[in-house]
Parts: structure tokens; sequence; C-alpha cells
């Protein structure tokens, strides 16, 4: 199979620098890059770096190779168009179509989807010109990313950072493997709950589980693609933060608990994929249990932890608010995996329940994953192995449907 093409356009801000970082996680997995930088750009990072990293030549300029006549034919060629970073400049000539380099000329004749990922110092970000900018690119079908939260150059922080590299990659992934671009979720606030919860036995040692917090990353990071403002309430995730996402760490089931029945007040929907513990220990040990000679083993005593979809199932905070619970399950003695699903479905009162068979490289520790969403109406919609966030749009898709209903 032909590798996707990707044109990645880069315009002249100090996070150019990054745009390696972008470049590299795009080639490592089969991705054929031509890079396409603006003068400005050349000056923080240099074409030979672009060249060396793509495996292609180099240029600004639409007079180079004149007769492949390059400012029509690469944005003609593409899979995807991606801008990292997208300067306040940048988003301005694009939004008047301006074609006065070979960047923006790209950006005119490219039929596939664009990408644009922003960084600026906040106040850029704010200004109304550039507000007015993104959304009109974003009414003419182009995805916009929202910057990150962070430090900018120099000493300031604040909103207009550039998102971490691996962010920008699965976004562009996502894209390229056919991500809805429209805005259906907008004005909407969702919840989603990610990671596995951890209950201490004492400083050292605590019990978990095997969540990456890769499913749940992957629906908060649809979510805003979608247009809906997203608290992602997070335990113990190693991933880079999704960009637009309002992040919340927790540690335990109990701080969990108290994340999300706090967000949920306000929230549209809540999608709770994080691994939640069942069961903490009844005490904790305020210094590391010895393992001295004689002492024998000792007995941990476990008491139930709060079952949060139930709760949030049963007493929800607005009318029409659409409940989505997750089951990593294994079939056994008594019953099926689905068999299974169906008695939590019923037990949890939750509206949806993604139901997925853990092991063989699916579920937890995996980017893949493959499932069953059942329906408290009685649907059944099954989605086959595929990326985590080809699941991720099937259920926000299936929470939509049910939001038009309330």
């Amino acid at each position: 199979m032909a590798r996707p093409r990707v044109v990645l356009g880069v315009s002249g801000g100090i996070a150019a620098y990054k745009a390696c970082e972008v470049l590299r996680g795009l080639t490592e997995t089969g991705h054929d890059v031509r890079v396409v930088p603006t003068a400005s750009a050349l000056r923080f990072v240099g074409a030979p770096t672009w060249s060396a990293l793509s495996g292609h030549a180099v240029s600004d300029e639409v007079w180079d190779d004149a007769h492949e006549v390059p400012h029509v034919r690469i944005g003609q060629d593409a899979d995807l168009v991606l801008v990292v970073p997208a300067t306040a400049d940048l988003l301005a000539r694009a939004a008047h179509g301006l074609a006065d380099d070979l960047l923006t000329s790209t950006l005119l004749t490219a039929r596939c989807p664009v990408l644009y990922v922003p960084a600026m110092h906040t106040e850029m970000w704010e200004h109304q010109a550039t507000a007015d900018n993104v959304a009109l690119l974003r009414a003419r079908g182009a995805v916009v990313a929202e910057p990150a939260v962070g430090r900018l150059t120099g000493a300031d922080s604040g909103k207009g950072r550039l998102p971490d590299p691996d962010e920008i990659v699965a976004l562009a992934r996502d894209l390229l493997a056919g991500a809805p671009t429209g805005a259906d979720l907008a004005g909407r606030h969702v919840v989603v709950s990610a990671g596995g919860t951890r209950e201490f036995l004492d400083p050292v040692r605590f019990l978990g589980n095997r969540s990456s917090g890769r499913q749940g990353y992957a629906l908060a990071r649809a979510a805003v693609a979608r247009g809906a403002k997203v608290t992602l309430v997070s335990a113990n995730v190693g991933l880079a933060d999704p960009a637009g996402a309002d992040l919340v760490r927790v540690g335990s089931a109990g701080e969990m608990r108290a994340a999300v029945v706090d967000a949920a007040t306000s929230a549209d929907a809540v999608v709770m994929s994080a691994a939640v513990a069942d069961f903490r220990p009844t005490a904790y040990a305020e210094d590391k249990i010895k393992k001295t000679p004689g002492s024998g083993v000792p007995t941990v005593a476990l008491e139930r932890t709060p079952d949060i979809l139930a709760e949030i199932s049963a007493s929800r905070s607005r009318p029409g608010q659409v409940i989505v619970g997750f089951a990593a399950e294994t079939g056994d003695a008594s019953g099926s995996v689905l068999d299974h699903g169906r008695a939590k479905l019923a037990a949890k009162g939750c509206d949806l329940l993604v139901v997925n068979e853990v092991g063989a490289g699916r579920g937890f520790e995996s980017e893949h994953n493959e499932a069953v969403v059942l329906g408290a109406d009685g649907s059944v919609t099954s989605v086959p192995y595929g990326p985590k966030s080809a699941l991720s749009h099937v259920v926000w898709t299936l929470v939509r449907d049910r939001m038009a209903d309330t």
C-alpha cells in the first residue's frame, strides 16, 4: 500500500523546532512527509534539517522546480496538510486566501483535510482578529486545534503553547483515518474519565490495574475535535495532555469520584472509561510494611470502593444527561463477555456500555481496541478491531444521537 502523503507546513514561530519531532513521529509511523516551510520558518530551523528528516528536498520558493508547478502540485497530491506551528500571521493569510509563498499556495490548492496547530502568545490567540480568522477557517472545513496552556517564550505562561508533538501526530493520524471534522458537539460539555486508580497499602505499595489511559485520552481528543468543552479526569497516566481539554489529575477511586461528580453537575454527557478499583485496603500503613524474618505474610482486609458509574446514572445532575460506561470483560463458566456486559448495563443504569474483551492485544496497554456498544434501548453496535480513536468517534456519535433526543 502507498504511504499516506502528508504536507507539513511550518510557519515562522519559535515552536518551529518542535515540528521536527512531529516530522519524525510521522515518518516513523509510515507516512511520506514533504516539508513546506515559510521563509521565516527557515530562520528558526534550516532546510538541511528538514531535508534530512523527511528525505525530500525542501524549499519555500514557488520558483524552484517551476516545471513541476509545485505551488499547485504539492497540495493536489496530499492526503493531509498539517501546519505546525500555525502562527497568527499564517492563520490570517490562510483565512483571507493569500498565496504569496509556497505554503499559502499549497493551502489554496489542497482538497484534502487541513489541520492547523496554532502556537503564539496568549494575547495574540485571544485577539478578536485571530478569533475571527480561526472561526472562518473552521467554517470552511479546516480543523484548527486548540493550543495548549503552559510556558510560552520567555517568562510568559498561558494559552498559546504548541501541543505536545505526540498529541499532534495522533491528531494527524485520526484525520488520515477518516475521523469526523465537523463540530457536532459544539456547545456541549462532556466529562471523560481515564487511566487506572491506585489504592495504597503503605507509602510504597498499592493495588492497581493495567490501564494506560489511552482510550480515555482518545475519547477526550475526539470530543475536542468535534467542538465539545471537555473535562478529562485522569488517574495515573503517562501520556501527553490532550490540547483543548481541561485536565483534572486524581490518584485513587475516592478522588476520581469527587472529581467526576463535581464535573458532572454541568455536563451533557459523562463517559467513564477509567479503570476504577473495585476494592481498597480498609487500613493504610503510615510506614512501609516490612518483610522481617518470622513475621509471616500480612493479611490485607479490603472494602468496596464507591460505584461511580451507578451513582451518576441514578442521580443525573441535569435532564437528558447521557451516561456511558466501559466494561473490560473476560468470559467464564457463568457467561460470555456479552452476557456479563448486559448484566452490568442493567445493574449500572447507564445509557450505553462499551464492552470489550481484554487480552490478545486488545484493551489494556494497547493502541487498538475492539468492542460492542450496548444501549439501554436494546441497540447493539459492533466496533471492529482498530485504533482507539475509531472507537472513540463511534461512542461520540452514539452519544450525540441520544443528545439530539433531549
